[in-house]
């Protein structure tokens, strides 16, 4: 004799089971990693333009020495970027990151005044080196503003799961402990290019 009502109890866990797989439940975590990913290619890409500079430093240290003050303030500025680590555990604290944009911004002008100084130097500007690293930065550069993008378009999305629903629900139960991750924004001298004195 069939037992229907063992049956019923797998037909009801079975519908659960796919009930709860449509339903949002690994829709936090996944996107919450995805943002974790994104900030992994943010921090790469931040990592790949520090290991660029101490090479075009030295390039540009060879024609452009009374230059010094701008390539210290490249150095420095390449010092402090780097000491400030933003890991994927402290993505939910606003100030962290501000101080992570704030160092690499830092790091931005001073690179923007060390080829800006490079312009006045046409045999440097001809220097298969100084243009072969050149050319790196730049597409190191492009790879940042990529990858920032990528990051915020996940973090956009994880944070917007947070506040919908059905994942609301979600949030509120078992994941009532996951914050929303900060975003990555543009600084506000981002508005103006960065000035260079003679």
């Amino acid at each position: 004799m069939i037992d229907f009502s063992r049956w019923r109890a797998v037909a009801a866990a079975i519908f659960l089971s796919f009930s709860l797989a449509g339903c949002g439940y690994n829709t936090i975590p996944t996107l919450e990693e995805n943002a974790k990913a994104k900030w992994s290619d943010v921090q790469s890409q931040y990592q790949r333009r520090a290991d660029l500079i101490p090479n075009l430093v030295e390039t540009v240290k060879g024609y452009a020495r009374q230059e010094k003050d701008v390539l210290t303030s490249v150095v420095e500025a390449r010092a402090k970027a780097t000491s400030v680590k933003v890991d994927a555990g402290s993505l939910t604290d606003p100030e962290k990151m501000k101080q992570f944009q704030e160092a690499q911004n830092q790091l931005t002008g001073a690179l923007g005044r060390l080829i800006a100084v490079s312009e006045a130097y046409p045999d440097l500007k001809s220097n298969q080196n100084f243009l072969a690293l050149q050319s790196q930065l730049e597409g190191t550069e492009n790879r940042i503003n990529v990858a920032r993008r990528d990051y915020i378009d996940a973090v956009r999305e994880f944070n917007t799961s947070l506040r919908t629903f059905p994942t609301l629900l979600w949030a509120k139960t078992f994941f009532a402990g996951t914050k929303p991750m900060a975003e990555f924004s543009a600084a506000g001298a981002a508005q103006s290019p960065p000035e260079v004195k003679f």
